[in-house]
């Protein structure tokens, strides 16, 4: 089962996602409306008059989103939260493998949309009480085609890092959740490592480039 949304929505999603690598004293300053700022015009900076050459050369894509979403997205605490349950079933290495596949996957899912963002169908929303302790919502509003006003949230979480987002919800649905029902039922099913071994051959299937890994783990995450 796949999150089924409208393109420009995933577009969206992808987009404001990434941004520009930043120094990790300057990242860990930020606020969760700041990062979610800047990365929606970093994108929108780095695509600049370079869409036809980057749909030539998907590799170069797959680096630039690589490296542009290491410092704003806690993959491993999302992986965490997608295994749910089975997180703790599972030895450290199959924890971290699936890490790596799923970041991966992730990396593949944003490149499918990330070509067609365009800032100015976004709006972001002023902060109002949306943040607890470590834990933020960054709302935003996104203008499709026919009108339409989609909301965009997403979560973020507080570490020694700084802040980094974990979940986006578009239209009420987490990713998160989405995810989990899907990896729950394969687990159930065949097991932990033969997700990982579908996560890998769909990756490897889809041609991402070699060497690209999730952030260390320096969230707090085991």
């Amino acid at each position: 089962m796949r999150l089924i949304l409208k393109p420009a929505a995933l577009t969206g999603v992808a987009a404001l996602l990434l941004g520009s690598v930043m120094p990790a004293e300057t990242v860990s300053e930020q606020t969760p409306h700041e990062i979610i700022r800047v990365a929606s015009t970093s994108i929108a900076e780095k695509l600049n008059g370079r869409i036809e050459y980057f749909e030539q050369n998907s590799e170069d894509l797959y680096r630039l989103i690589n490296d542009a979403l290491l410092p704003h997205f806690d993959t491993r605490y999302a992986g965490r939260l997608v295994l749910g349950k089975h997180w703790k079933r599972v030895s450290s290495e199959q924890r971290n493998d699936f890490i790596d596949a799923f970041h991966e996957f992730l990396l593949r899912s944003y490149a499918n949309g990330v070509l067609q963002f365009d800032q100015d169908r976004i709006d972001i929303l002023p902060a109002e009480g949306e943040q607890e302790g470590n834990r933020a919502i960054v709302k935003t509003r996104m203008r499709l085609d026919d009108g339409t006003i989609v909301p965009v949230n997403y979560s973020m979480r507080k570490s020694s890092v700084g802040w980094r987002v974990y979940d986006v919800r578009i239209e009420g649905i987490s990713y998160i959740q989405n995810y989990r029902n899907q990896f729950n039922a394969e687990i159930h099913a065949l097991g932990v490592d033969a997700v990982i071994e579908r996560l890998r051959a769909d990756n490897t299937a889809a041609g991402n480039p070699e060497g690209m890994e999730p952030a260390a783990d320096d969230t707090g995450v085991q």
